[in-house]
């Protein structure tokens, strides 16, 4: 009990289940996956999920080391939302110009994205979503209040990384049963095609908030 009580803080299932059910709301990150793992299988999308969980823990971590570090950071959080904003746009054009081919179900995905790429492309739409530094930055301070430890935080930290990683392989593997391949063989491009279009609304949103809020401050 002593041991339990040592290594979760007390807010622990509230976190555990804001967490979750935050993650069951579609954002960028599972518009990208779907689209990826419609074309690529798991194989070719594995990594995403690996470097989406990667994304996650790095602002778990920055929020562990220094709560008030990514509201103290103005410029440098202002350039990450930009930047997110540009990438999200650009991952989005080029899943919108997918061409209309039909699914080898036989045989390995030729065009395969390699696994250096699959972890960059999952990592970059992680790290560059400026939303997920925000809701961790009020999950773990507003939630886990200011008497937490050091441990109980790394192990809530630990648990979310892993839920992230093993929910976006839950829903990439989903997607590549071979039963719901043979559905989406000849709508694959549709899928993309959606999934660019989304991607490129939220990284359109971001954009324009972040230039509404400059222009805001430039001319109150």
């Amino acid at each position: 009990m002593e041991l339990t009580t040592a290594l979760f803080p007390p807010a622990f299932l509230a976190l555990a289940l804001a967490h979750f059910v935050a993650l069951l709301s579609p954002g960028p990150d599972f518009f990208l996956l779907m689209g990826f793992a419609a074309r690529h299988r798991l194989r070719g999308s594995a990594g995403l999920c690996v470097g989406i969980a990667l994304g996650n823990g790095l602002y778990i971590l920055l929020v562990i080391v220094g709560a008030s570090a990514l509201r103290q950071f103005t410029l440098l959080f202002n350039a990450i939302e930009l930047l997110g904003g540009l990438y999200l746009l650009w991952i989005g054009w080029h899943l919108l110009h997918s061409r209309a081919r039909t699914l080898t179900l036989d045989n390995a995905e030729p065009e395969r994205p390699g696994l250096r790429r699959q972890l960059l492309l999952g990592l970059g739409s992680a790290v560059l979503n400026p939303k997920n530094a925000l809701f961790y930055l009020a999950l773990m301070t507003a939630l886990l209040g200011p008497n937490v430890t050091l441990l109980q935080q790394s192990v809530s930290g630990i648990w979310m990384v892993t839920v992230v990683l093993a929910w976006d392989l839950a829903v990439v593997s989903f997607i590549a049963l071979p039963a719901v391949q043979r559905r989406l063989s000849n709508h694959l491009w549709k899928m993309e095609r959606v999934a660019g279009m989304v991607l490129m609304v939220f990284g359109g949103g971001i954009l324009w908030q972040f230039f509404y809020l400059l222009a805001a401050s430039l001319y109150p």
